[in-house]
């Protein structure tokens, strides 16, 4: 009998009828993840760090140029940092992303999802603790860039990984939850820069705080099992014995699924090898295979999702927050940290939403609304820098509709199309690719927006960003399929 806290499930899942290609394809049925409640739990958090970290990075950093360039507290003699420096500074992290994400192309099968996730807490602390002991600029950028690698392969890895070990019934739910742990990250960061913005060097203490965090992932990767379906995977392209690798698999998967019977999960392993085997007969897959058949489709739904989350105004929006909220007349706009914990607050509480119905509404029905009001909100924005500009309200709702929208569609449900779509025999290098458009995308937004805030004005900005919203409504109504309660290989017969 299992203990308090803990359930076994079974859950019948019906799969849609294949297409003839597909007729003989061996289907994963979601019935075979009798799964324990209790043993979902650390598979998902550690990963789920990895997201955490992300975010305190971003939340901290907005505290920590404060406090740097500050000559009464910023505690150094190179304060005095000129706008690039300034931007090197906030920007690092994002591009030893891009650095991380594009290395994880190569290394990301060789190591295993457990294993860049090992790596990448190592990275994690390098660059923390580099940044907070730095005696000069050079040293916190090179701090900022190997802290950002950790970001690249987490974000990288973290999906994956949860993914292929969290049962099918509460996979969305659990993957949406990573979202909450970046955004929960955030506010923390704001939290903790907000408490040191005005200590003497307390830049330092913000980057520093996040060292046993990473600590606490490194240690907690290491004691997790390796994702069954990489175990199996590297068996059929002949790393190691097939059978030794299936026993492995096989025990691995039982520590995953906690209280589920033994018989059910050999049977999800053999059903694994079976999908694996008809994928084709090469030992290792080539890199044109990534834009060809089922996972050109899936690189298409993928990056897509991830381009239009960035190129929708993401970045800008939450850079015009404290404007907005100053000119509304809030009393704590004049202070951009508390501004930042409200707006993490929001953020927080509309992502856990978003991560209790995901498993019950579908992935397409979050996506369409939210991504409707994210338009609607766009518009608004642009109507109080054109039309409205004596009614700052506008913009407020505007804003708020924004942020709310945002985590209910394209912040959970993007990091959780993405780690689903791709067959698992091209996994992790086409996931590797959708994170680096992510953080490229996102860049392009960060660097470009002010040039063309300048040259066409801000009001015909945020429209030209609604307009942009409006196509990724379309792409999704004709594009992104539905992949609620299906296991990840019904899912690649589905595409």
């Amino acid at each position: 009998m299992a203990s308090k806290g803990e359930r076994d499930v079974e859950i019948h899942v019906s799969s849609p009828p294949p297409d003839d290609r597909d007729a003989a394809r061996p289907l994963l049925p979601a019935a075979c993840e009798a799964y324990s409640v209790s043993a979902a739990i650390l598979p998902f958090f550690f990963p789920a760090l990895g997201g955490l970290l992300y975010g305190y990075d971003i939340g901290a950093t907005s505290g920590a140029t404060i406090s740097l360039k500050s000559p009464t507290s910023s505690g150094t003699a190179w304060y005095d940092l000129s706008s690039v420096q300034t931007g090197l500074v906030v920007s690092g992290s994002l591009y030893g992303a891009l650095i991380g994400s594009a290395t994880a192309f190569t290394i990301a099968d060789f190591l295993g999802r457990r294993r860049e996730l090992v790596v990448s807490s190592i990275m994690y602390l390098i660059g923390a603790l580099l940044t907070a002991v730095a005696p000069n600029f050079l040293i916190m950028v090179v701090g900022r860039f190997l802290y950002g690698i950790g970001i690249g392969l987490a974000m990288h890895a973290a999906p994956m990984y949860i993914a292929e070990t969290a049962p099918s019934q509460i996979r969305g739910m659990l993957i949406s939850l990573k979202e909450f742990f970046i955004v929960l990250g955030m506010l923390l960061g704001y939290i903790v820069g907000n408490l040191f913005v005005e200590v003497i060097s307390g830049w330092r203490y913000m980057y520093a705080a996040s060292a046993p965090i990473c600590v606490i992932m490194g240690i907690g990767m290491c004691w997790l099992p390796c994702s069954p379906r990489w175990l199996l995977l590297c068996a059929t392209q002949g790393k190691g014995d097939l059978r030794e690798t299936k026993e492995n698999a096989t025990r691995c998967l039982c520590r995953l699924r906690g209280q589920a019977s033994p018989d059910l999960v050999s049977e999800q392993v053999n059903l694994i090898l079976e999908e694996l085997s008809y994928v084709g007969e090469e030992k290792k897959a080539g890199f044109s295979e990534i834009f060809q058949g089922k996972c050109l489709k899936a690189m298409i739904i993928g990056c897509g999702l991830v381009f239009f989350q960035q190129v929708t105004g993401q970045p800008s929006v939450l850079y015009y927050a404290a404007t907005i909220f100053q000119s509304a007349g809030f009393s704590g706009a004049s202070d951009a940290t508390r501004v930042s914990i409200l707006l993490g607050l929001l953020k927080l509480i509309m992502t856990g939403v978003a991560v209790l119905v995901v498993d019950k509404l579908g992935r397409r029905p979050l996506l369409i609304g939210g991504v409707s009001g994210i338009a609607v909100s766009l518009f608004l924005l642009s109507s109080y820098y054109t039309l409205f500009t004596g009614a700052p309200y506008v913009a407020v709702i505007a804003l708020l509709l924004y942020v709310g929208c945002y985590q209910l569609s394209f912040g959970p449900i993007g990091w959780l199309m993405i780690s689903e779509v791709f067959p698992l025999k091209l996994r992790g290098r086409g996931l590797s690719v959708a994170v680096l458009v992510n953080f490229a995308s996102n860049a392009l937004v960060t660097f470009a927006f002010s040039p063309l805030e300048d040259l066409i004005g801000t009001g015909v900005l945020f429209a030209s960003f609604g307009v942009i919203a409006v196509a990724s409504l379309a792409f999704i109504f004709c594009i992104v399929p539905e992949t609620k309660g299906l296991t990840l290989e019904e899912i690649e017969a589905k595409l």
